[in-house]
């Protein structure tokens, strides 16, 4: 029986670890005991509770893989090491995703530490009065929009370096997100950056000193492509993103996929991409054992569903934006039918 190795278990390497498990020897590294449903992450920030409804560990839906929970050192063409270790390959699947500053992403944390980690980010917010989300991507406007629509009474500050938020956008959701800003009192901060901070205040690139209780870095995502770099630095660009071929191959190899936020693909870095770059996958996988041709990868402008608390939302596709409750349910429903996925698998 064939081995594959899996590095990382989000959305494409749980998906492909579970379809793959009957039919090779499966291992799936991963620096985390569990699978996360990173966009609810936000949510748990003010709600502790949504924490158990977000995450599963791993061996309770795979049955049949092997499970590593270590950082892989380096990868070659047919093996990789962790630490001094050797472990031999026939395919190599990278889907090690993204680094978020805390507390979106923790890359080490086991479902235990990570549920504490989460309740003193919580603790945190309560007993702060002025609270500071730096960073106007996706990320820091549903941030923003979690904690002044659960928290009336806390001062919010969203700064960004863009002219408006989510500058990649539809321009009716921008319009809408800072309407809706503006209704609940967040107070933008504009083509300012934060560069430090000292004594309780934060500064910014335009001399803007702002007193916070409490700041929440959501500035971008980076790469988790450490490993790839050693031995294949000049598949790695300078923002970290690895370089892949039309099939989603490792530019220049034949049995190294890598998949979702760390391949150097020009398209939204989103849960639905990943699992739509893990499904040709799989299928490329099986054709290549059956000697047929391999399927191209063509990315296509996918919907996106941005949550603005608990029972507001944005539904966008391409020129369509549809407002209000119902893009909120559907951002809940994601996650429930996610979460159900793998319970179910």
């Amino acid at each position: 029986m064939k081995k594959i190795i899996i590095i990382g278990g989000g959305f494409a390497g749980s998906f492909l670890a579970k379809k793959l498990e009957n039919r090779f020897q499966v291992t799936l590294i991963d620096t985390k005991d569990y699978f996360e449903f990173t966009p609810g992450i936000l949510r748990t920030i003010v709600e502790p509770e949504h924490y158990s409804k977000v995450q599963i560990e791993h061996k309770k839906y795979l049955k049949k893989t092997k499970l590593i929970r270590k950082k892989v050192s380096s990868i070659s063409k047919d093996h990789l090491k962790i630490n001094n270790k050797i472990i031999n390959f026939d395919y190599l699947i990278i889907c090690s995703g993204s680094s978020y500053n805390n507390p979106i992403k923790d890359q080490t944390a086991i479902m235990a530490s990570r549920a504490e980690i989460l309740r003193k980010y919580h603790n945190k917010l309560n007993s702060s009065k002025r609270v500071l989300v730096i960073g106007g991507g996706l990320a820091g406007v549903e941030m923003a929009a979690e904690i002044c629509t659960h928290y009336k009474k806390k001062e919010v500050f969203l700064i960004h370096p863009g002219e408006t938020l989510i500058t990649r956008n539809n321009k009716k959701t921008i319009s809408h997100v800072h309407h809706f800003f503006s209704k609940n009192n967040v107070e933008l901060i504009l083509k300012e950056r934060v560069i430090k901070s000292e004594k309780g205040y934060f500064v910014t690139d335009k001399k803007t000193r702002l007193k916070a209780d409490m700041a929440i870095l959501c500035t971008g995502i980076k790469p988790n492509s450490h490993f790839i770099r050693k031995d294949f630095p000049h598949l790695v660009d300078k923002k970290g993103f690895v370089k892949v071929d039309e099939y989603l191959r490792l530019e220049g190899s034949k049995n190294i996929f890598a998949l979702g936020d760390v391949n150097n693909l020009n398209i939204e870095k989103t849960a639905q991409n990943a699992e739509k770059q893990a499904e040709l996958t799989l299928k490329n996988i099986k054709r290549i054992e059956k000697n047929k041709d391999l399927r191209k990868y063509h990315p296509k402008k996918t919907s996106l569903v941005i949550s603005l608390g608990k029972y507001q939302g944005i539904y966008e596709y391409k020129n369509f934006v549809w407002k209000g409750l119902i893009p909120a349910i559907m951002k809940y429903m994601i996650e429930k039918i996610e979460m159900f996925k793998r319970h179910s698998f």
